[in-house]
């Protein structure tokens, strides 16, 4: 069993940075590939990028690759979403999610959701 819970959302304008933070509990941290999804108003749920157990690889949607990093620290079971070049099209409320495998598959389907944080990019 693991516990998301996100931090680090806000409001920002566009051409700005946010870093989000996710902490899990549970043991094995590593043992899990983590991610972030994203769901705007009136959209569907859309994958935003994830990274393996040990950190050695991430994918991320075409949308936001060369803008976002993902990394994780599992010393301190936590995995950060580092966004720059914000966009008003990035609005939206970030889920942090995990998969349970070290590895990172073809295709991400976490077992486990946070809460949610919301972003806003508005002038």
């Amino acid at each position: 069993q693991v516990q998301l819970v996100e931090s680090g959302g806000g409001m920002v304008q566009p051409g700005g940075s946010l870093r989000l933070s996710c902490a899990a509990s549970g043991r094995s941290f590593s043992r899990f590939a983590l991610g972030w999804f994203r769901q705007a108003p009136g959209k569907e749920r859309e994958f935003v990028a994830a990274i393996s157990g040990r950190g050695s690889s991430s994918r991320y949607a075409a949308a936001v690759k060369g803008r976002f990093t993902v990394s994780r620290d599992n010393a301190e079971n936590t995995v950060y979403l580092q966004m720059n070049s914000l966009k008003p099209d990035d609005t939206a409320v970030y889920y942090c999610a995990a998969e349970t495998g070290v590895l990172l598959r073809a295709i991400f389907r976490p077992d486990y959701w946070g809460q949610g944080t919301q972003v806003t990019v508005s002038s």
